[in-house]
């Protein structure tokens, strides 16, 4: 039984490792550049999770260069769809959010600048 349990997990860790995004984590990448206005920004550990819904990916970054892993700050970003134009549903930096549906007139701005920048990039 322990026999068949440890080779069924040898066995399915390829398929979770399989279901990653590339796709959908550069894409969360490039709300971060526009978020934080940077053309280059550190990039962490960053997991994409297409299977979810909505699908999304969870990274960590910095805005400054040379800043460590374990100091670096959770964005988050979800999406409509797994292929584009992927539709930014929301994303969140450190411990603030941002959506469409958000209550602060800022936060709402600015998930209205990030999702203009992405629609615009996933044109050209």
């Amino acid at each position: 039984m322990r026999n068949g349990l440890a080779l069924s997990l040898l066995v399915g860790f390829p398929v979770c490792a399989l279901a990653q995004s590339p796709d959908l984590e550069a894409t969360c990448q490039l709300v971060a550049r526009g978020f934080f206005m940077t053309d280059k920004r550190p990039v962490g550990t960053i997991r994409s999770f297409p299977e979810l819904k909505p699908p999304g990916v969870r990274m960590t970054c910095c805005a400054r260069e040379g800043v460590a892993a374990p100091d670096m700050t959770d964005t988050l970003c979800e999406f409509g769809k797994t292929n584009k134009p992927h539709h930014l549903v929301g994303f969140c930096v450190s411990s603030t959010c941002y959506s469409p549906n958000e209550a602060d007139g800022d936060r709402n701005g600015h998930f209205d600048e990030a999702r203009i920048l992405l629609d615009l990039s996933e044109k050209q």
